[in-house]
């Protein structure tokens, strides 16, 4: 599957150019058409995907936690969902 590229006008270059821009540093591609001309606006240093990851707080397993409660809720759950099919 690809994505079909529509370049846009030099007016709505201009008046979206920061969205275009951010959406070019996300790796998308942005070609805006001027005077016939195609320009395709990509970054000159690459970041990498790795770079952009956004960090989630997740609970270790073994940590000390009293789990005993939320298994058997968890437990409770599952019979409930169970019995009903």
């Amino acid at each position: 599957m690809y994505a079909m590229i529509m370049p846009v006008n030099i007016t709505k270059f201009r008046r979206e150019l920061f969205q275009l821009a951010d959406q070019a540093l996300k790796g998308e591609p942005v070609e805006f058409i001027h005077k016939g001309v195609i320009f395709k606006v990509v970054p000159a240093t690459r970041t990498p995907k790795l770079s952009r990851l956004t960090r989630e707080t997740v609970t270790a397993p073994g940590a000390d936690l009293d789990t005993t409660a939320l298994l058997k809720e968890m437990e409770a759950e599952w019979q409930k969902d169970w019995s009903e099919i």
